[in-house]
């Protein structure tokens, strides 16, 4: 018999077929249980009202009752908006919307009194209130009897059939009745006690109508958590079950490739942070469990270095080893780097993407397969059914956000036993979403930079400088450095996009004329042929100024490019500036990042150019973009993995993360499979979770 939570939502008192279709399609809100996971997003305190006269800042939220007068439409077409004034004993102030027009203007009565809520903000000196919630001071006083009334998020379209945010506040009321004594509790009684005793079913009612602040506070928390602490559970439970079930090789052995490399051929010193990282690596291969582990480590600090040393190891004991990365500019880069280090080592490494020649392709394929070549570096290319490799053992990933879960794992499928596998990530990931998304995985960081790398130099300039700018990249290119200049590119079908690339090719060209200069360009129109070609010639020096889109933003080293250049940098997300200025300071010199914007800029904007002039720490700036974005941005729809949160937010909530986390580790520590009699809810709500969803993040 089905459960009363999976009920269809059609078949509450008030809602019917129609408004059924309406909540799953707005709201994705199906069943009860959908609607008693809609929980409210804030709660207005109806005891408490501000008036005109005490509104004294911008953007401070104010509960407001008075008389409405003068309701009118003006304006035309995209201009047409809905003013009204609400007036109370001390004075009167705008309310205005832009949305929703059609469905407000004929309830907003003139001369009726109404409850306005909003966030005030001045225009000609004057406050006014842009789309406040507002509501008939009558249907307000009905509802007074709870002392903090839930606001539900909606939309205009439901709104416009009553399901508003009282209306839906009318559909809970409805179903708490039918669903009580049919919420089963999930937590232990210890961990209940330990969250201040509140059961669920209590957290849930109190959630939706509090009766006191103190009751929604612990109400709030004892979901957080439990939302929280289920994400984790499964995460480590995973982790558990790779471990119980997935064999590794054993490398148990640190042979003569590695110590002759390591004694003879580094470049520089490893750095802390870098021997930390390969001591992890080198324990995780000679444990006899399949090692998955992320390597985070900003732009530039040496994290293939570490790969490297990690499949010397496999080479030591036997094994070959293979690199993937998600372009072809960053596989040859990855080639010739590697091909570098190895030099005088019998190590044969070898390239393979998707222009190889197929003459080579053949002789390089049975190399690979007789056990002639130790490393093969390349991109998707490596994929192929065709490629088999003799004994694979490691496999390391290069910005592994750019490959999913099913290339992963055929990756994985070459190897009889299942190799080591090493992702690497040059885009930081703040702890609370690594540790949510990449929670079944071991992560290690390498969190400094190898000496000798000079701090880039980043300054914030307005199209006023511009010539300034021009002057100063000018006395860069005679000390015979190189530059980049990079324009957005929304999506590579705009034309308003491509434009500005080209306009800027053009104006940089004239600035910078043939025969004394060179200046190339790069963009998304391109062929990949048309691509390489100019990168080519960039890298090799033949053109001093590089005019691109972000299509340079991941892998491109040249060490003698000194100067990025990012214009309309307010478009770009912060992650993107932080891999832009990471292409360059690759060198000995020192290098520079100027961000170009107009003058005016939005306050997301301003803290986002300000961060990028004020740090250089990666993992600081992911903690802005979080703020910033959310956790869904940031990681991609595609690639995030990212759970639907009901109540728990991973930027505001950390504390209650990391707590999640530990009390999940020591709970799987003391009882690994959830067997004993106090955690059976625990064990009966995972088992619940676990049928319903894939493990979430799963790498794969």
């Amino acid at each position: 018999m089905p459960h009363v939570l999976e009920t269809p939502i059609e078949y509450l008192k008030g809602v019917g077929p129609q408004r059924g279709e309406l909540l799953r399609k707005e709201l994705n809100i199906g069943t009860y249980g959908d609607l008693l996971l809609h929980f409210p997003f804030r709660y207005v305190d109806r005891l408490h009202f501000n008036t005109v006269r005490e509104i004294a800042e911008e953007n401070a939220p104010v509960q407001l009752r008075g008389i409405l007068k003068q309701v009118r439409m003006v304006g035309e077409r995209q201009a047409r908006r809905l003013t009204a004034k609400l007036v109370d004993a001390t004075g009167s102030i705008e309310l205005v919307w832009f949305r929703g027009l059609r469905w407000l203007q004929p309830i907003l009565k003139d001369g009726g009194e109404y409850i306005v809520y909003g966030k005030p903000t001045r225009f000609r000196d004057q406050f006014n209130i842009a789309h406040p919630e507002i509501e008939s001071a009558a249907t307000w006083d009905e509802g007074s009897a709870t002392p903090l009334q839930p606001v539900y998020s909606t939309t205009e379209k439901a709104s416009a059939k009553g399901l508003n945010s009282r209306g839906i506040g009318k559909l809970v009321r409805t179903l708490l009745p039918q669903v009580k004594g049919a919420l089963p509790e999930t937590l232990s009684s210890s961990l209940v006690h330990q969250l201040g005793g509140i059961g669920r079913e209590q957290a849930i009612m109190e959630a939706h109508f509090p009766q006191s602040r103190e009751n929604l506070d612990l109400a709030i928390r004892r979901l957080k958590f439990e939302e929280l602490f289920f994400i984790q559970l499964q995460m480590l439970k995973q982790k558990q079950l790779v471990q119980q079930d997935v064999a590794g090789q054993v490398f148990g052995h640190v042979g003569e490739l590695f110590n002759t490399f390591y004694g003879h051929h580094l470049p520089f010193e490893l750095t802390d942070a870098q021997k930390r990282v390969v001591k992890e690596i080198r324990k995780d291969m000679g444990s006899g469990k399949q090692m998955n582990r992320l390597l985070q480590g900003d732009v530039g600090s040496g994290k293939t270095l570490v790969a490297l040393l990690s499949m010397l190891l496999a080479l030591d004991n036997g094994f070959q080893a293979a690199m993937l990365a998600p372009t072809e500019i960053l596989a040859q880069q990855h080639f010739k780097g590697i091909t570098r280090f190895l030099e005088g080592l019998p190590v044969v490494v070898r390239l393979l993407t998707g222009s190889t020649k197929a003459a080579e392709r053949k002789s390089l394929l049975t190399a690979l397969r007789l056990g002639e070549v130790h490393i093969l570096v390349g991109t998707h290319a490596l994929l192929e059914d065709r490629v088999v490799f003799r004994k694979l053992g490691l496999v390391v990933i290069d910005e592994q956000h750019r490959f999913g879960v099913e290339q992963r794992a055929r990756m994985q499928a070459k190897a009889a036993v299942p190799p080591h596998v090493l992702v690497m990530t040059a885009t930081p990931i703040p702890r609370t979403l690594a540790m949510t998304v990449y929670g079944d995985l071991d992560v290690s960081v390498i969190d400094e930079l190898p000496p000798g790398r000079k701090p880039i130099r980043t300054v914030h300039r307005t199209d006023h400088a511009r010539n300034a700018v021009f002057d100063f990249l000018e006395s860069e290119i005679r000390k015979g450095r190189q530059v980049y200049v990079v324009y957005p590119l929304v999506e590579e079908s705009e034309k308003s996009d491509l434009k500005d690339v080209m306009d800027g090719f053009e104006s940089l060209s004239r600035r910078f004329p043939l025969p004394h200069y060179a200046v190339g360009i790069v963009h998304g129109r391109m062929t990949p042929e048309q691509k390489d070609y100019e990168m080519a010639r960039f890298i090799k020096g033949e053109t001093n100024v590089l005019v691109a889109t972000t299509v340079i933003e991941v892998g491109v080293d040249v060490p003698n490019a000194s100067v990025m250049v990012v214009e309309n940098a307010e478009r770009f997300g912060l992650s993107q500036l932080h891999q832009l200025r990471g292409r360059v300071g690759r060198g000995a010199e020192h290098s520079y990042c100027i961000l170009m914007t107009g003058d005016k800029l939005g306050n997301d904007s301003r803290t986002r150019i300000n961060t990028m002039v004020r740090t250089q720490d990666g993992f600081e700036i992911s903690e802005v973009d979080l703020r910033l974005r959310g956790p869904g941005d940031i990681m991609g729809t595609q690639q995030s993995g990212l759970p639907k949160l009901h109540v728990a937010d991973l930027v505001q909530d950390a504390a209650v993360l990391q707590q999640a986390r530990q009390v999940a580790q020591r709970l799987l520590d003391a009882d690994p499979g959830l067997v004993q009699p106090a955690h059976a809810p625990i064990a009966a709500a995972l088992r619940e979770q676990m049928k319903e969803k894939a493990v979430w993040g799963r790498i794969g």
